[in-house]
């Protein structure tokens, strides 16, 4: 049988030293992801890490307060373009019933809230980072407990679906603005949010609009 050969003594010195080299390497690289980690945690959390209902802690005085001291930018209230919908009939019927529903669960009865929803539901579906589709806007993040993009439809809301005569109206809303009716009080606003809170995200937006107790805003 033939005897395994023992390596030189420069050889083994030579590998040792690749193996010690390479744990330095691992151990500093493990080093600074620490590093980072620990540096995170102590300028975080990261704007969009957080929830999209995330509000600062305020009473419902102060929140209205603070959000009644950020003033209206009418300069960058841009007048949205007709929308133009490209889908087929089906499709058509489905994103009508996806904007009446974020309309009446959103602005109740009140009309022109519902319709700067619906306004908003297509500045999104045009402006990047959001989904392409209308339904997609809607239900964004749905399958969340919290940090849906439209409370109704992660907390508990969905399943009480109001029933009364304002669904034709507000389809016939819906309709419209799909054949290219702008709702021109807000802009291009992507955003909003009731004056009795004042959410995380608030200031890193410009403020374009308000539409009775909702505020609505642009990317700055």
């Amino acid at each position: 049988m033939a005897q395994r050969r023992s390596s030189p003594p420069r050889q083994r010195s030579r590998r040792r030293a690749r193996r010690d080299l390479s744990s330095e390497r691992w151990l500093l690289l493990l080093g600074i992801v620490t590093l980072i980690a620990i540096v995170a945690g102590t300028i975080g959390p990261w704007p969009v890490m957080a929830p999209a209902d995330e509000a600062r802690p305020m009473t419902m005085a102060q929140a209205r307060a603070s959000n009644a001291a950020v003033p209206i930018d009418l300069g960058r209230r841009l007048r949205a373009a007709r929308y133009r919908f490209r889908g087929g009939p089906a499709a058509r019927e489905q994103a009508i019933e996806c904007l009446a529903t974020a309309a009446l669960y959103e602005a109740g009865d009140d009309r022109r809230g519902q319709r700067a929803v619906i306004q908003v539901i297509l500045n999104r579906v045009r402006a990047p980072g959001f989904p392409k589709t209308i339904c997609g806007v809607v239900y964004q993040g749905s399958g969340r407990t919290s940090g849906c993009q439209f409370s109704f439809t992660c907390d508990g809301s969905f399943r009480r679906r109001p029933v009364h005569v304002g669904w034709g109206a507000v389809r016939r809303m819906a309709r419209a603005a799909l054949a290219g009716a702008v709702f021109a009080e807000v802009g291009r606003a992507t955003h909003y949010h009731t004056d009795w809170m004042v959410p995380y995200w608030r200031d890193s937006l410009v403020k374009v609009g308000r539409v009775g107790t909702h505020l609505f805003y642009v990317r700055s």
